[in-house]
């Protein structure tokens, strides 16, 4: 299966809970399939890439099923559910997020039997020091240090028909991930190989110019004469064009670097991904309030994505099931206003 292929299928063919061994050989092809397939022609490839699968795999695992679980989420749950009101700051900002999220729409669109959803609510989160009022005991205390969160960009994109399969769409997100950074580092290891091999070629292609006419020669043809160090620095250029390319290997030890690349990415995933469960207290202005303290408060339970792209990134997320009635309706195209605009 081609990578046009592996893309269409994708989301229905990992399965976090399917035999280790299967799920293994899934994701050594899948690996070899999105990075080069060229790969196969090494001895041993899918020998010396399954222990690395493997840990990747288990680490699938462990994400998925570490998520927190799944609330309903509609804009009447907002006012008895304080969980909801510490991501939303009004009601309507509920069906204003879903109806934001086309692959929600498509879901419900695809599948008229389908009442429910399941959703990744992918959100920013920030903290802020404050000073406020906090309640010690009996007593009100006044410009006491304080922690106001905030939530903002809601993002609903990761949907699937229930909470099974939508772990499998993140198992999927994850990997494509995780491959993503193994196929930037090969590829920069690549395009720094052309540009050595390309540099290599101009210095000789000018070394043989300064070579076929030598200092002086080429006034003769109305040239400016060639300085004596120029050949020299050539020379030297070409040496160390020649060592860098010795550092990266033969091109034929190409394929060997591109597999060890693979296979150091998918033995550490931890390093570019983490994903931990968050608890908060927090009051009606979300501001922190201690366990110790007396003041009304509410647990409040997320997870935080850890990403270590360029640049890193934070995101706070829940897991929500929506019913197809709290999709609004789409908005179609105001033809009158925009002839105004003709």
């Amino acid at each position: 299966m081609g990578i046009v292929d592996w893309f269409r299928n994708r989301l229905g063919r990992f399965d976090p809970d399917r035999a280790a061994d299967e799920a293994v050989v899934w994701g050594v092809e899948k690996a070899v399939a999105l990075t080069n397939p060229k790969l196969r022609l090494l001895p041993d490839c899918e020998k010396r890439l399954t222990p690395a699968v493997a840990k990747t795999v288990d680490f699938l695992r462990e994400q998925a099923h570490a998520f927190p679980a799944a609330r309903p989420l509609s804009a009447a749950d907002w006012s008895s559910d304080p969980v909801w009101r510490a991501f939303f700051v009004a009601s309507t900002d509920v069906p204003a997020v879903l109806g934001r999220s086309d692959n929600l729409r498509t879901l419900f669109d695809k599948f008229p039997e389908l009442d429910h959803a399941h959703l990744i609510l992918g959100m920013a989160v920030s903290e802020q020091k404050v000073f406020g009022m906090a309640l010690q005991g009996n007593i009100v205390q006044r410009d006491v240090a304080q922690v106001s969160v905030s939530f903002s960009d809601h993002q609903a994109r990761l949907c699937a028909g229930d909470e099974m399969r939508l772990r499998r769409v993140v198992g999927v997100q994850i990997f494509e991930y995780l491959m993503a950074h193994a196929l930037a580092e090969i590829g920069a290891e690549r395009v720094e190989r052309q540009e050595l091999q390309a540099s290599r070629s101009l210095i000789r292609a000018r070394l043989r110019l300064l070579e076929q006419h030598g200092p002086g020669l080429g006034s003769l043809f109305g040239l400016a004469p060639a300085a004596r160090g120029e050949q020299a620095r050539l020379e030297a250029e070409l040496l160390d064009n020649e060592r860098q390319l010795e550092a990266l290997g033969a091109s034929e030890s190409a394929l060997e670097a591109e597999l060890d690349c693979l296979t150091t990415v998918l033995s550490e995933p931890q390093r570019y991904l983490r994903i931990e469960p968050n608890h908060m207290r927090l009051n009606a202005m979300n501001v922190v309030v201690p366990e110790a303290s007396s003041e009304a408060a509410a647990d409040i339970d997320f997870a935080v994505a850890e990403l270590s792209g360029s640049p890193p990134m934070r995101r706070a997320f829940v897991v929500a099931r929506v019913a197809r009635t709290e999709l609004p309706a789409a908005q179609g195209i105001d033809f009158a206003a925009a002839t105004r605009y003709l």
